[in-house]
């Protein structure tokens, strides 16, 4: 991959995480002051960084005490704190990951390193963006007002707010001074284009996504069908994303029909190219799907469990425990837990608590039915073997 490549694959347990001991310049003064806390908490968090960036105290990935944390330092909300980092993340000092924290970054670079939920105040400043170029809005318009706008976009007002400031940073809004009584934004700069994802619903964009888009590129450069697909982790480090997040969109492109998971070493298969109708040949999807093995491996044991009750345990008698049985019958304990829990539950066993609890006999199986009623292929492509 190209651009991916430069991305970051972050652990949160091996980043530096800075304390309110590692601040080195004087706290804010935030009595009598005549801008907001959050823009003055913004600048004072700005001069920190860039000191103890340039002399090496502070370094790239750091990541900053919680709101929480500044916030008791600093006496204000947490909500102040919020809109403080919103503003030094604009202007490109910080940068945020959910899950891992805020991370100091070097501002002087543009771009970032880091792959990361879409968060929704981009998606708000999108869809302004949108509303400018679809209403053909000249420069000096005046902007209606945050609360108006965010009825005609369909976000929050707050989070239009947030990225009405942000469009001010970008030097396309502007306050309009020409009357210090009102405050209002006008166009400054209408000669903009959209982000690639111009969609305006916050549900339907996620990093997930995003992935998926990409694994799906991948596949089309680097795969065919009935190719086997790289595992979890391989594809982690190669898009610079938690396992989660490969696994989700794994999931995505299976609910597609690009790729099909097997069970044990057959692994997850190609079927189907990305934006292609043509299905891979009936005889490769000879498995049945990963759910129905299971319940075959566990009638399988349930069978063998009959067999084993109907020769050797009257009825009243105590089975060997769950990991003696494992053993016998070479699986593992989860799968004999599983079928005792199904035989428990057709009335040949109980289970009993407390010290002279156990599980035991209550009704001999029937072990002359047929010993499997399905098998574990698909039953639609079995003629191919025949």
């Amino acid at each position: 991959m190209e651009k991916e490549n430069n991305y970051l694959l972050l652990d949160k347990t091996k980043l530096r995480k800075l304390s309110r001991k590692d601040i080195s310049i004087a706290l804010p003064e935030l009595k009598n002051i005549f801008d907001s806390k959050s823009n003055v908490i913004a600048n004072w968090l700005i001069s920190w960084i860039e000191q103890d960036f340039s002399c090496g105290k502070i370094k790239e990935t750091d990541l900053l005490p919680k709101k929480e944390e500044l916030a008791y330092l600093l006496g204000v909300s947490v909500g102040t704190i919020q809109n403080a980092l919103r503003n030094i993340e604009d202007k490109g000092y910080v940068e945020s990951k959910q899950r891992i924290g805020t991370m100091v970054r070097n501002w002087k670079c543009k771009t970032s390193n880091i792959r990361k939920l879409t968060s929704k105040k981009d998606i708000c400043v999108n869809a302004i963006k949108q509303y400018i170029i679809s209403n053909s809005l000249p420069i000096g318009y005046k902007m209606p007002s945050s609360r108006v706008l965010s009825g005609l976009i369909g976000i929050s007002p707050n989070t239009t707010r947030l990225a009405l400031e942000t469009l001010c940073l970008q030097n396309i809004l502007e306050h309009d001074k020409t009357n210090p009584k009102e405050f209002y934004l006008t166009i400054k700069n209408n000669d903009f284009s959209l982000e690639e994802s111009s969609s305006t619903s916050i549900e339907n964009i996620t990093l997930v996504q995003k992935i998926t888009k990409d694994l799906e590129k991948y596949i089309s450069k680097n795969l065919k069908i009935g190719d086997k697909f790289p595992a979890h982790e391989e594809l982690s480090k190669e898009f610079k994303v938690s396992i989660k997040t490969i696994h989700d969109a794994q999931k995505a492109l299976i609910k597609k029909g690009i790729i099909i998971a097997h069970r044990g070493r057959y692994g997850t298969t190609v079927i189907k190219m990305p934006n292609s109708i043509n299905l891979q040949k009936k005889e490769d999807l000879i498995f049945a799907p990963a759910k129905d093995a299971a319940f075959y491996c566990y009638e399988k044991t349930q069978n063998q469990l009959k067999n084993i009750i109907a020769n050797d345990y009257p009825i009243g008698s105590k089975l060997p425990s769950i990991d003696a049985l494992s053993k016998l019958m070479d699986l593992s304990p989860n799968t004999v837990r599983k079928a005792l829990n199904n035989l428990a539950e057709e009335g040949y066993l109980r289970f009993e608590r407390g010290r002279y609890g156990g599980t035991f006999v209550i009704d001999t199986p029937d072990t002359s039915a047929q010993t499997f009623k399905w098998l574990a292929v698909n039953p639609k492509y079995v003629e191919v073997y025949q």
